[in-house]
This record gives C-alpha cells, sequence and structure tokens, in this order.
C-alpha cells in the first residue's frame, strides 16, 4: 500500500518559486515517499523534527533548500509537505 502525499497551499506556492533542479529533487523525494513512507535516512541531512515530522536538504550549498513533511494518518498513510524553501527560513 502505497503513502499519499499532499502539500499546503504554501508550500505548494514555495515549490513554484525554486530553482528548476530543487522542484526536480523534491518530485523525486516525494516519489520516495509515497512508495517506502516517510523515513528518509538516505536523504543527506535526513532528520526527525518529533514523533511524526521529518526534514531533509533537498540541496546543500548557499542557499540550502530544505523540506518538511509531517505525517498525519499512519492508519491511511498521509503525508503533508508543510514547508520547502531555504534551510534560513525553515520551521524546526
Amino acid at each position: 500500500m502505497v503513502w499519499q502525499v499532499t502539500a499546503t497551499g504554501k508550500a505548494a506556492k514555495a515549490l513554484a518559486a525554486l530553482p528548476r533542479k530543487v522542484q526536480e529533487r523534491f518530485a523525486f523525494l516525494v516519489r520516495e515517499i509515497e512508495e517506502k513512507g516517510p523515513v528518509r535516512g538516505a536523504w543527506p541531512n535526513y532528520g526527525k523534527l518529533g514523533e511524526n515530522r521529518h526534514h531533509c536538504h533537498l540541496k546543500k550549498g548557499r542557499p540550502t533548500y530544505v523540506a518538511v513533511w509531517e505525517v498525519r494518518n499512519n492508519k491511511i498513510r498521509l503525508v503533508e509537505v508543510t514547508y520547502v524553501g531555504t534551510h534560513e527560513k525553515a520551521p524546526y
């Protein structure tokens, strides 16, 4: 059974403004979450931010881009991306 991944309106809007390469990495991350679940330990600088919150770097450098997502429901396997953008403004 696959995971369903959604994004908040704010995260979707921010994603549209990011460089194409970062958008491609984010799309790849979403596919991995859908197929393998929200714990993505193989991603660079992946970390749990709490019991149901996770983050990882999409691109290191200046600026560094990150994604933050939350497990909304384990039973129906629902994940919501709450932030995509620069590391400096990340909510953690």
